[in-house]
């Protein structure tokens, strides 16, 4: 349709009066879809149980300030006095159950005033959580990968100790070690610890709670496998996972034997995985292991970064190289299956960079131990809630892989908050009715509308 230049255009240069009135208007108003959620999962009253051996007699209930904390994450916002800038919007309030938003000096205390045994039931609520949506997979077999990750703080916390951190040298961290499930992407269960551990302190018995509790939920049903980096590399790792029945991938920093290195340089024959990767196996017993055990000699055909100054008139010069690694397994699968589910453990560094860049992670909100643990707690709750949303409202798009790739497209939760959750809209009670008015946009409108029906059918 052809339409005349003075439709087209319009004066802007004016600039508007601005006037602060206060209206029931909201900036959030995809919230509502998290609403729903949270209902679905009696998440407020759950959260509630958590805190019911503290008699004490406060304004906000401590389930109310971890709520707030959950949804302060999912919108967005990092530092605890952020909650300032939507501390009046209506759909927020209405959310949490609340007439006005507790002070960030409130907040603060009722983190420090937490004890061991609340913190410690939060912790389990989120597990509980995650191990629900286990129940429902539809795979034979459960993937769990374990890896540390580096909370850095400058401020004198609880715990925090100056630790390996090759960015920040010397800088005070946390070091927790967290187990995430593959196929969801959520976070099962962490383990916090001071900076200045390695990554397997404390990793059996961590290890051994998060596979007891994931096989609990069907037993004798469903395989369990564990991915593991380098530093859980030792027979007494090992040797627990056998005895828990489980398989098991684990990086070889084979770098400290001679014996693996001489291995690589003698071999003639590999097999191919792929273009540019060849593999072999053999049994092998290091000195003070009790028994053999099958090791996977990887080399990947790589091209070496230039550094020389380029010839940009002709064409860019590649030397290439082989770069080894070695895996120990006691799975029976094939050398290319295990090679690539082994690989696919590196989804999980993409997860942690997606909780520190845009969940609030990397963020350490006051000076004690179980205040920090309850905020980490309350931050992977909202990362595993957003995953949440995704399974609940659509089928899963994908099958099992190799890699064993989560079996949902799960957008970044930037791109949730961009799309869904940061959307004007005004609360008002026209003949009596709440009712929540947004723009006449029609994929809002088709995203939100359908979220909410399929939430509805569940429920």
């Amino acid at each position: 349709m052809k339409i005349s230049k003075t439709d087209a255009l319009a004066s802007t240069f004016l600039r508007p009066t601005l006037r602060f009135e206060q209206q029931d208007l909201t900036s959030f108003a995809g919230l509502v879809i998290f609403q729903a959620l949270f209902a679905r999962l009696r998440l407020s009253q759950r959260m509630a149980r958590c805190f019911r051996h503290r008699n004490a007699v406060t304004i906000f209930p401590l389930h109310k300030i971890v709520l707030l904390l959950v949804v302060h994450v999912l919108l967005g916002f990092r530092c605890l006095r952020e909650c300032r800038y939507y501390a009046d919007d209506p759909l927020v309030l209405r959310v949490l159950g609340l007439r006005r938003l507790p002070d960030v000096s409130t907040i603060s205390r009722h983190l420090s005033s937490l004890d061991a045994l609340s913190v410690e039931r939060l912790e389990a609520l989120r597990t509980d959580l995650v191990v629900e949506r286990l129940s429902d997979l539809p795979v034979g077999c459960i993937t769990l990968d374990f890896d540390g990750s580096v909370i850095g703080t400058r401020r004198r916390a609880e715990g925090v100790a100056v630790g390996f951190n090759k960015k920040k040298k010397g800088q005070r961290s946390y070091y927790p070690l967290k187990c995430t499930v593959a196929q969801t992407g959520q976070v099962l269960d962490v383990l916090h610890r001071s900076g200045n551990v390695h990554d397997s302190n404390g990793a059996r018995d961590f290890i051994r709670a998060c596979v007891e509790r994931v096989r609990a939920v069907r037993p004798g049903k469903r395989a369990i496998e564990v991915r593991m980096d380098s530093a859980f590399y030792s027979d007494e790792i090992l040797t627990e996972l056998e005895a828990l029945g489980v398989r098991y991938t684990v990086s070889v920093p084979f770098e400290r034997f001679p014996a693996m290195k001489s291995e690589i340089e003698q071999r003639i024959e590999w097999r191919d995985i792929d273009e540019w990767r060849d593999a072999f196996e053999r049994r092998w017993q290091p000195a003070a292991w009790s028994a053999p055990r099958r090791f996977i000699f990887v080399r990947t055909f790589t091209a070496k970064q230039g550094k020389a100054p380029l010839q940009l008139d002709l064409f860019e010069p590649r030397s290439y190289h082989f770069e080894h690694k070695v895996i120990v397994t006691n799975s029976r699968a094939e050398l290319d299956e295990l090679v690539l589910c082994h690989e696919g453990r590196g989804s999980q560094e993409g997860l942690f960079a997606e909780m520190k860049s845009e969940n609030a992670l990397a963020y350490v909100p006051t000076k004690t131990w179980l205040g920090n643990r309850a905020y980490m707690a309350a931050m992977t709750l909202a990362h595993n809630l957003s995953r949440e949303l995704t399974m609940v409202t659509s089928a899963p798009s994908r099958g099992r892989t190799d890699k064993r790739a989560a079996l949902w497209v799960f957008p970044r939760i930037a791109t949730v908050r961009r799309n869904l959750l940061q959307r004007a809209g005004r609360l008002s009670r026209p003949q009596g009715r709440l009712t929540l008015s947004m723009s006449a946009n029609d994929a809002i409108r088709t995203d939100i509308e359908t979220a909410l029906e399929k939430l509805e059918q569940i429920s």
